[in-house]
């Protein structure tokens, strides 16, 4: 197939009750890795890339990338901007070809945060890229947006409804209780909260910091109106670990083809879990 936009997509989750995983990727590696493992389960996919990750591989560099996994394979592929806060950059990768991009400017106040959303939408739409923004402030550490306790902020359900009426967004990331990275403890969510949310705002969901949430609470949340859940910290780890444990076998090797086989491994298996969990197999 070929790179997608998230608007299809995700409307078709939102009527149909399941999620879309938004998997967080870095390189060759981690892209072939979500790939393979949404082709073989028959999974509509997002491959999220945040700005730290755009700096590290190239902007170029991943939408050729993206590129040519989803033309060797049979199921839609969207590359989507993760947390991005700069229009210049935005504007960057849709001139690449991005076809989905999120404006993270949820650290301002309401009325500069829509100021700058609107921004985004504006250029974005002209070129049928769709957009995500998000309401309220996740606990937590995504690239070098740190959020601490004492910063954290639900979404509130009236404003989120004004948010979307005056940005023009395409879909909408809420904060309900989870958080960016590992917990400590197993997250409470407030469904009330979404609940209110999904009965004021018509446009598709997002759920952030889903790595570690309990897979009834994910379940739980995609009927209650999440259609995208974001996926980054708990694939990092496995990736990671593999790559520890293989050179505490084999001291002596070199070979990237040899030691990063194992880390595909590990991550694939988490991926595919995650895929099952959002009840998006099958879907494409």
């Amino acid at each position: 197939m070929f790179i997608v936009s998230t608007r299809q997509m995700l409307l078709n989750a939102q009527k149909d009750k399941y999620a879309v995983p938004a998997f967080n990727i870095h390189n060759l590696e981690t892209i072939k890795v979500v790939i393979e493992a949404a082709n073989e389960l028959k999974s509509p996919v997002i491959l999220a890339a945040t700005p730290g990750t755009a700096k590290f591989a190239g902007r170029d560099y991943l939408q050729s990338i993206v590129e040519v996994a989803a033309r060797n394979i049979k199921v839609p592929v969207a590359f989507h901007l993760d947390h991005h806060t700069e229009f210049n950059q935005i504007r960057k990768s849709i001139d690449l070809g991005c076809k989905s991009v999120m404006i993270d400017a949820s650290a301002y106040a309401f009325e500069e945060n829509i100021k700058l959303v609107k921004e985004v939408v504006d250029y974005a739409h002209r070129f049928d890229v769709t957009v995500e923004a998000e309401l309220g402030k996740l606990v937590g550490q995504e690239d070098d947006l740190l959020v601490d306790e004492n910063n954290s902020q639900l979404t509130n359900p009236k404003l989120a409804e004004l948010f979307v009426q005056r940005t023009g967004i395409d879909s909408l990331a809420v904060a309900i209780g989870t958080v960016h990275g590992l917990y400590k403890s197993e997250p409470k969510l407030d469904y009330d909260r979404l609940k209110e949310i999904r009965k004021l705002v018509d446009i598709p969901l997002v759920l952030h910091g889903a790595s570690g949430v309990p897979k009834e609470s994910i379940k739980k949340s995609v009927e209650l109106g999440i259609c995208k859940v974001n996926i980054a910290t708990e694939l990092k780890i496995p990736f990671s670990n593999a790559i520890k444990r293989y050179f505490k076998e084999n001291p002596d090797a070199n070979d990237p083809r040899k030691y990063l086989t194992p880390a595909k491994e590990a991550m694939k298996k988490v991926v595919v879990n995650k895929i099952l969990m959002c009840q998006s197999n099958n879907r494409a």
